[in-house]
C-alpha cells in the first residue's frame, strides 16, 4: 500500500522549466569560460594546490588526518552520516580534536558545524542525529548540527508519506568537508559504504582560503534556515526563522533564497575587489620589473593557472546557477569537443536529453550496470529501481539509434564485481585536444531530482596547467576503463528484463529517484 503513496506528490503543480542564457565564449583556451563568473564567484588558484583523489579509502583516510589537524574549523555538509563502525571512527576523531582544542587554550577555538538532511539522517531508531548527540552533549559551545528539512514536504502530504519514501520529495545532497582552509569537493555521503566500495570522485583543494570562506558560509546559510539538533534529541529552528514545513512556504522559500544569495553575492564582491586589487598590483610590478630588473618585484604571488567556479542548485528557493551553467556548457561545446558524463543514476532532465542530442560534441556517458546500482537487491519496490533505470537508459539509447547518433553519442555501463557506482560529473575535452580544460565535480546527477527538488552543489574546475589535467584525464579513464559499450544486445541480456509494471510506473515515479 505505501508504494502507492510515493504518486501523492503528483497532484502538485510541476516546476517550469527555465533554459539558460545565450553566452558568448572567448576564442582562446581555459578563459573561454570566464562567463561563468558572470554568475558566480571566480577563485584562481595555483594548480599545485589541487589533488584528485581516486579510491574510497583514500577519501576517508583524508577525512580523519583533516579532522585530527583541525585548529579553527570543521564544516560537513552531507545527506547523511552512516552507523557503522567507520563512521563512529570519524566521530571519535572529532570528538579528540576537539577535546585537545579545550586542553590546549581551557576555551577552544574550533567551530564544527554539521550539515545532514532531515528525513534521510532521521530514518531508523539508530540513525545520523543519535551518532551526533553525544558531540552536542559534551561540547554544546562548539558544535553545530543542522537538519535541513525541504519545505515540499508539508501538510498532508507529510502525514501520508511513509519514512523513505518521505525522502522523494526533495533533500539536502550537497557534499563539501571542509577543514580550515582545505576544501574535499564529493558526491560521497558520510557512510561506510562510500569508504569502502562504493566508488565516487572527490578532489581536495588544499590552502584555498577564500573558497574555504565560501564553502563554510554557504553552509552556515543553509543552517540557518534548517531545524537545529538539540541535545535531548529534539529539533528547533532558530528564533525568528520560518519554520520549513509549519510556517508560510513562500516567507520560508524567499528568506533561504535570500540568505544563500547573499553569500553568492557578497563572495563575487570580494573575488573581483581582489582581482582588481591584484591586477593593479601586477601592472605596478611589471613596471617596476622593466625598471629595475627581475628581484624587484620578489613578494608577488605566481599568476593562477586554474579557476574554482562553485555552481549552486536549489530550485526550491527559485536557485538554478547549476542548470544555467551546464545547460550553457553542453549547448556551446563546439564540433568535435568530447564530453564525458557520468552519473550513478542514469535518468536525465529532458532539457540535458535533448542537448545531447541536438548538439555537436562527440558524448561517452557512463552509467551504472544494474549490478553496481546503489538500489540492487533493495527489498521492497525499491528493489525495481535498477530495472526502472535499465528501462530508462533503452529508452534513450533508442533514441540515438532513431537519430542515427551512435557514433557521437555512446553509452558505456560501469561494472565492477563487489563494488556500486556512484560517481557523477563530466571531463570537456577541446576540439584537438588529448586532456580535459574542464571538470564538474560534486553532488547533481543530472537528473529531475538534482534539477527541481534537491540542494546541490559542484564546481567547476577550469585549468590551463597540463599536470593537472592529467590528473583527470586519468581520474577519466580509470573510471571508464571497468565500463563496457552498450549496443542493442546488452539489453537482450536475462538480467536486462523489465517487467511490464514497472515499464509502467517508471514515466509516473522517474521524477522521484
Amino acid at each position: 500500500r505505501s508504494s502507492w503513496l510515493l504518486l501523492a506528490p503528483l497532484l502538485s503543480p510541476p516546476v517550469p522549466v527555465v533554459t539558460a542564457p545565450p553566452c558568448s565564449l572567448c576564442p582562446e583556451g581555459a578563459h573561454r569560460f570566464q562567463w561563468i563568473g558572470n554568475l558566480v564567484p571566480e577563485f584562481g588558484i595555483s594548480s599545485s594546490r589541487v589533488k584528485v583523489l581516486s579510491s574510497p579509502t583514500e577519501f576517508y583516510e583524508l577525512l580523519k588526518a583533516q579532522i585530527k589537524t583541525a585548529k579553527q574549523r570543521v564544516v560537513m555538509a552531507s545527506l547523511y552520516l552512516g552507523t557503522g563502525l567507520l563512521e563512529q571512527e570519524l566521530v571519535d576523531c572529532l570528538e579528540e580534536t576537539l577535546e585537545k582544542s579545550l586542553q590546549a587554550k581551557g576555551s577552544s577555538d574550533l567551530r564544527v558545524s554539521i550539515l545532514l538532511d532531515y528525513t534521510r539522517g532521521s530514518r531508523g531508531r539508530k540513525n545520523s542525529r543519535t551518532m551526533l548527540i553525544p558531540l552536542l552533549q559534551r561540547f554544546p559551545e562548539q558544535v553545530r548540527v543542522s537538519l535541513f528539512h525541504t519545505p515540499n514536504l508539508r501538510g498532508l502530504l507529510r502525514l501520508l508519506i511513509p519514512e523513505r519514501f518521505n525522502e522523494t520529495i526533495g533533500l539536502q545532497h550537497i557534499k563539501v568537508y571542509l577543514f580550515d582552509d582545505n576544501v574535499i569537493l564529493s558526491g560521497a555521503n558520510l557512510s561506510d559504504l562510500y569508504f569502502t566500495n562504493r566508488q565516487d570522485r572527490y578532489v581536495l583543494l588544499q590552502d584555498s582560503p577564500e573558497i574555504a570562506d565560501f564553502f563554510s558560509e554557504l553552509v552556515e546559510a543553509i543552517g540557518d534556515v534548517s531545524l537545529q539538533l538539540q541535545r535531548d534529541d529534539t529539533v528547533q529552528m532558530m528564533e525568528g526563522m520560518e519554520h520549513p514545513y509549519r510556517g508560510d512556504k513562500v516567507t520560508y522559500c524567499e528568506t533561504a533564497n535570500r540568505r544563500v544569495m547573499e553569500v553568492i553575492n557578497a563572495a563575487r564582491t570580494r573575488q573581483e575587489l581582489l582581482h582588481a586589487k591584484t591586477f593593479h598590483c601586477s601592472q605596478q610590478g611589471s613596471s617596476l620589473l622593466s625598471q629595475t630588473g627581475p628581484q624587484a618585484p620578489g613578494g608577488l604571488k605566481p599568476e593562477p593557472d586554474t579557476w574554482i567556479y562553485p555552481l549552486i542548485q536549489m530550485k526550491p528557493f527559485g536557485i538554478q546557477i547549476d542548470e544555467m551553467v551546464t545547460e550553457t556548457l553542453l549547448t556551446e561545446a563546439e564540433r568535435d569537443a568530447r564530453i564525458y558524463l557520468t552519473t550513478g543514476y542514469f535518468n536525465l532532465t529532458q532539457a540535458y536529453m535533448d542537448l545531447v542530442l541536438g548538439t555537436r560534441a562527440e558524448y561517452r556517458i557512463l552509467l551504472a550496470s544494474p549490478e553496481v546500482n546503489g538500489f540492487f537487491g533493495a527489498k521492497g519496490v525499491a528493489g525495481a529501481i535498477p530495472a526502472a533505470y535499465v528501462h530508462i537508459e533503452r529508452q534513450f539509447y533508442s533514441q540515438v539509434c532513431y537519430l542515427h547518433q551512435q557514433q557521437r553519442v555512446r553509452l558505456q555501463e560501469y561494472s565492477r564485481a563487489g563494488w556500486t557506482f556512484h560517481a557523477k560529473g563530466l571531463w570537456l575535452y577541446l576540439a584537438g585536444s588529448d586532456l580535459p580544460c574542464l571538470t564538474l565535480i560534486g553532488s547533481p546527477n543530472f537528473g529531475y531530482r538534482s534539477v527541481h527538488r534537491d540542494l546541490e552543489a559542484q564546481v567547476a574546475i577550469v585549468t590551463e596547467n597540463k599536470a593537472l589535467q592529467q590528473q583527470l584525464h586519468q581520474e577519466q579513464e580509470q573510471l571508464y576503463l571497468c565500463s563496457g559499450v552498450v549496443s542493442s544486445s546488452t539489453f537482450e541480456q536475462p538480467n536486462r528484463y523489465v517487467k511490464l509494471w514497472v515499464k509502467l510506473v517508471t514515466p509516473l515515479i522517474k521524477n522521484f529517484f
